[in-house]
């Protein structure tokens, strides 16, 4: 059984559509309403989604790691997560899960700074590049945040991943059994490239397009935000 986790905090307006896309590429779509003060709860149950709350905003991590326990009781095999925001096309979930189908991945992670060859009608912040490949158009900040976080997540896991602080994700049926994350924060995304350094996961990484808008770019987290992030990581890792 395929089940797409969605954490989501105040994404009242963009969580309805998520669920409706998940709803057609997995078996069930569950939400985690993580303290939000919106009717993100109500939205995402009306289009069809599971809803979990937590009671106040405990954090991305938090709400991942609540979600997967969710499917997990549910009897799920394999999970997909998505970012609430809608700045991921559920339609390249499909992708994802190859790798874990053809049983050459535990884990595959979206990349959005590859280059990947983009559906007819999809054309918003994209440049085309050889052989008719597309790469999106990412902001500057954006890929230099990324950047640290990749480079604290090689410095504290071995592991090199192109877009470790990505939330579209697929946890094939090995890794949905031994995932255990215990950071709530943003800091999640690598501790999750932690799991998959200690327990020995194969590792996919797969190109996809970001359908980022005014309001995705606006999300996020800011510098000062990304610096606490790291720094926890890093005192994290030393008290291990």
């Amino acid at each position: 059984m395929i089940v797409t986790v969605i954490p989501a905090y105040n994404e009242a307006t963009r969580v309805g559509k998520v669920v409706e896309e998940a709803k057609q590429r997995s078996d069930r779509v569950v939400v985690v309403d993580d303290g939000s003060t919106d009717a993100t709860a109500r939205v995402a149950a009306a289009s069809g989604a599971i809803v979990v709350r937590h009671l106040e905003n405990s954090g991305t991590g938090a709400a991942t790691m609540t979600g997967i326990e969710a499917a997990r009781s549910l009897g799920a095999d394999t999970i997909v997560t998505l970012d609430a925001d809608g700045q991921h096309d559920p339609a390249d979930i499909a992708l994802l899960l190859r790798p874990v189908r053809e049983g050459t991945a535990d884990i595959v992670f979206a990349n959005r700074f590859g280059p990947f060859d983009p559906s007819p009608s999809f054309a918003f912040g994209l440049w085309k590049g050889k052989q008719g490949k597309r790469r999106n158009r990412i902001p500057l900040i954006r890929r230099i945040f990324n950047g640290i976080g990749n480079i604290v997540t090689f410095v504290t896991t071995g592991r090199w991943v192109q877009d470790s602080q990505c939330g579209f994700k697929v946890f094939g049926p090995r890794a949905v059994r031994e995932i255990d994350l215990r950071m709530s924060g943003f800091e999640c995304c690598t501790e999750i490239v932690r799991e998959a350094a200690a327990h020995r996961w194969r590792i996919a990484e797969i190109p996809t397009k970001v359908l980022y808008s005014e309001y995705t770019l606006a999300k996020g987290q800011s510098f000062a935000s990304g610096v606490r992030t790291a720094l926890k990581i890093l005192l994290r890792s030393f008290l291990r």
